[in-house]
């Protein structure tokens, strides 16, 4: 029998654009995207928008948008996609949870030069397995191939969420006052921001490639830079239930210095204490070896604090308490004083 010819490529595939190829990868991955539906959703992906059934009245929709940034760069030389996923899902849920809203739905862009079909289902996996774990439907997105645009091998990923919060429950930080406390929860590492400065002092400084160890830990440079961004949601669900926050930081770009002044009331100012977070090895390295002042660490990285909460004094004990029993090692990252709507670091100070 005579073997018929291969289809030839068409004048978009060979001018570096593959329709078939994005069309097969597509086709692939929604049964993945169909199991993070929720019972919000009435549409399925593919349409040209994503429909879901809108809140109550007495209801705010929060939205935020976010990417990955540099640490694709990590993800490329690891060859590992898969976690890039959960971290732009969790990273904006996280910001919409700042206000006390709960997620709804997500959607993703991805943009790159050539449609690399396993890449674009390690990534899409990682988009499902946090969309389930945070009960939010993966509504739809956008692939693009542009080349010419991004490099060869490289893409770029970003994400949008939009969340629900009763009018009487948005934390605004408004309350927020002098002789309040701030509950720090530990980060798992760099989470989604400061890659740029880290892989200069990393790659470039200290001369360590991707598969060797971190000097002082047992993990890989890719284990311990890929580490996935947290969502604190269940915690600070389970938080919200019991205690009345006064407001709330996600600790991203801009580190410690630059997002608590984000909420704060004027005529306050936080202390955070420097010795209470996690010690994790990567921020002494990245100080050392990239001769980085302490000042700019904090302003640069989340240095183990990946989300503040600030309470009054009398809720101070039960909410460590409530947190503690959700599975969180929560810690006493600060104070809140009078001042002008910034952040001081208060160094060595030891607490619970």
């Amino acid at each position: 029998m005579k073997k018929s010819a291969s289809k030839p490529r068409s004048a978009y595939a060979r001018a570096g654009v593959d329709i078939d190829n994005k069309m097969r990868a597509l086709r692939a991955i929604k049964r993945m995207v169909h199991d993070t539906s929720t019972p919000g959703v009435v549409s399925d992906i593919g349409l040209f928008g994503g429909l879901f059934q809108s809140p109550g009245k007495d209801c705010l929709l929060v939205a935020s948008t976010d990417g990955v940034g540099t640490k694709l760069k990590v993800a490329g030389m690891a060859g590992r996609h898969d976690t890039v996923g959960q971290d732009i899902v969790n990273h904006c849920v996280n910001d919409i949870l700042v206000q006390g809203a709960t997620p709804l739905f997500f959607m993703d862009y991805v943009g790159t030069a050539r449609f690399e079909g396993p890449v674009f289902r390690q990534v899409v996996k990682g988009l499902c397995k946090a969309c389930r774990e945070n009960g939010c439907a993966l509504l739809g997105g956008e692939t693009a191939e542009m080349p010419g645009l991004y490099p060869i091998g490289e893409y770029d990923l970003v994400g949008t969420i939009v969340g629900v919060v009763r009018k009487r429950d948005m934390i605004t930080g408004t309350g927020i006052r002098p002789g309040d406390r701030v509950i720090g929860l530990p980060s798992t590492g760099l989470h989604t921001n400061g890659f740029s400065l880290a892989r200069r002092v990393i790659f470039e400084q200290a001369k360590l490639r991707i598969r060797d160890r971190l000097p002082g830990t047992s993990r890989t440079v890719a284990d311990t830079l890929l580490a996935v961004h947290r969502s604190y949601l269940r915690p600070i669900v389970k938080l919200m239930q019991s205690v009345r926050i006064q407001g709330m930081a996600h600790i991203t770009g801009g580190g410690v210095i630059d997002n608590i002044p984000r909420i704060l009331p004027a005529g306050t100012r936080v202390i955070i204490n420097t010795g209470t977070a996690p010690v994790l090895p990567v921020f002494p390295f990245i100080q050392r070896h990239g001769k980085v002042e302490t000042d700019e660490m904090y302003r640069v990285f989340n240095m183990g604090i990946g989300m503040v909460i600030i309470v009054r004094p009398n809720a101070y004990d039960k909410a460590l308490q409530i947190l503690r029993k959700a599975g969180e090692k929560p810690f006493d990252a600060g104070e809140v004083t009078t001042g002008k709507r910034d952040v001081r670091l208060r160094h060595g100070r030891q607490g619970a």
